[in-house]
């Protein structure tokens, strides 16, 4: 059988198109993206954004097809992302695939995002049953499975992980060219001098905003045309860098996730940890989870910025899977919301 996926959720619109047959892996045929970025200091719009997708939607859907080297009759379903996520680009997104589905009289299955990313991540990677940990710039969540759900064992109190570090790339004026968070992780690796900032976990649950808050406030410190006296140092009198203010927030953030990452294993009894998401293609953030999971002699687990990064395979793969086991969206239904929680899911193609 044979998906084609359709994802919008945020930034970027993904075009993917994957293949499953019986007792063989997935095969993907197609995935293919598109980034909308904004000026150096600026977020993305949700109307902007949704023009973007708007723009490019058409000619993904035709590259994709072309690439996967099937015709329209190939396809045996339609997938795209219900949420959660932006209203505006949600709403192109499902839009183009309610288009499609009823130019080609094919079926509609709407994905939970967050379903996508995990389900894509357990097939590249191979990993069984693990704790899930899922980072993006909408979410930030310490997931388990059991009983056909994904449960959710911690989660931010307030702004996602990648909200966070995007929200400190425009206070340090850093490029939104590829992604922030990529281009905070590549000064963090030349910073040198740890800033402490607030640490605020509570149970299972981490907090983002105070710590965003505090870095903005010591970035103040990084101007260049303020008096001696007045620029940010060290307690060693050393002056302090962007990019030491860089690798301070994410060992810092990171460490946090550690913690309540660890905490769900135990909780669990698992010794495998899937990072899935946006922020888990950082470099440092799998060297710290693999750290704390040898020491438990577990593993850790993650994919290149293919996966990781928002894209439309894994709404294709997620869709078909859920479409196998019988569901369909019908098209009264085919709609989008931007609150759709993990756990809300049945996952019945799992036993």
């Amino acid at each position: 059988m044979i998906a084609l996926g359709l994802e919008g959720s945020a930034n970027k619109i993904g075009i993917g198109i994957i293949s499953h047959a019986p007792s063989k892996p997935p095969v993907i045929l197609a995935n293919l993206r598109h980034t909308y970025n904004s000026p150096p200091g600026e977020g993305f719009l949700p109307k902007d954004t949704a023009l973007h997708h708007r723009a490019w939607v058409v000619r993904l859907i035709k590259q994709a097809i072309r690439q996967a080297r099937i015709t329209i009759p190939d396809i045996d379903c339609i997938c795209y992302t219900k949420g959660p996520g932006m209203g505006a680009p949600l709403q192109s997104v499902a839009l183009a695939a309610r288009t499609c589905a009823l130019l080609w009289d094919k079926p509609l299955v709407g994905v939970n995002h967050c379903v996508g990313h995990i389900e894509m991540g357990r097939s590249i990677t191979g990993a069984e049953n693990p704790v899930v940990l899922y980072v993006s710039g909408g979410n930030t969540q310490v997931i388990a499975y059991s009983a056909n759900r994904y449960r959710i064992f911690g989660e931010t109190l307030d702004i996602a992980i990648g909200n966070c570090i995007d929200r400190f790339a425009r206070t340090l004026m850093i490029p939104n060219d590829p992604f922030p968070g990529y281009n905070v992780e590549q000064l963090a690796k030349k910073g040198r001098h740890f800033v402490e900032l607030p640490y605020a976990v509570k149970g299972m649950d981490a907090s983002f905003s105070g710590i965003l808050a505090a870095a903005d406030v010591l970035a103040k410190g990084l101007d260049e045309s303020l008096p001696e006296e007045k620029r940010l140092r060290t307690e060693e009198g050393e002056l302090v860098t962007r990019e030491d203010l860089c690798f301070s927030l994410q060992e810092t953030i990171y460490a946090m996730l550690v913690e309540i990452t660890e905490r769900a294993m135990a909780h669990v009894g698992s010794k495998q940890v899937l990072v899935v998401g946006g922020v888990g293609s950082n470099e440092r953030l799998q060297q710290m989870m693999g750290m704390m999971a040898r020491d438990r002699g577990g593993s850790v687990f993650a994919t290149d910025e293919r996966f990781c990064i928002d894209n439309g395979i894994m709404i294709a793969h997620a869709g078909l899977l859920e479409f196998q086991t019988g569901v369909a969206t019908k098209l009264e239904d085919s709609t989008c919301t931007q609150r759709f929680r993990t756990d809300e899911v049945y996952v019945g193609w799992r036993e």
